[in-house]
């Protein structure tokens, strides 16, 4: 199992994990549900008190990947295999991102 902090605009938002048998689930933390302030991070995942959960990785967190040849030099620099999406991700959207979703690893 690894899991990650979600964070929106440097805040933590929620958990995104993936399963040993290869799904994932996101689930808000309760703070961020309770502030109504807050956005849900895409319209695909609304802000709610459920686990989301998928087979595969969410399209949302799908779209922040790298592709073509920067996918190529991550995968090469870090040793990732190019079919796994988590890893990607937890390499590339912990500092850099487009927009105000960040992906940090937590274990």
């Amino acid at each position: 199992m690894r899991s990650a902090m979600v964070l929106y605009k440097d805040e933590e938002a929620g958990v995104l994990t993936q399963y040993d048998d290869g799904s994932f689930s996101f689930r808000y933390h309760d703070t961020w549900l309770e502030n109504e302030s807050k956005p849900a991070i895409s319209l695909t995942l609304s802000k709610a008190k459920v686990e989301y959960h998928s087979k595969y990785l969410f399209a949302f967190f799908f779209n922040m990947l790298p592709e073509g040849a920067n996918k190529q030099v991550l995968c090469s620099s870090k040793k990732i295999d190019k079919k796994d999406d988590f890893g990607l991700l937890l390499a590339s959207a912990g500092n850099d991102t487009i927009g105000a979703v960040k992906v940090i690893r937590i274990n």
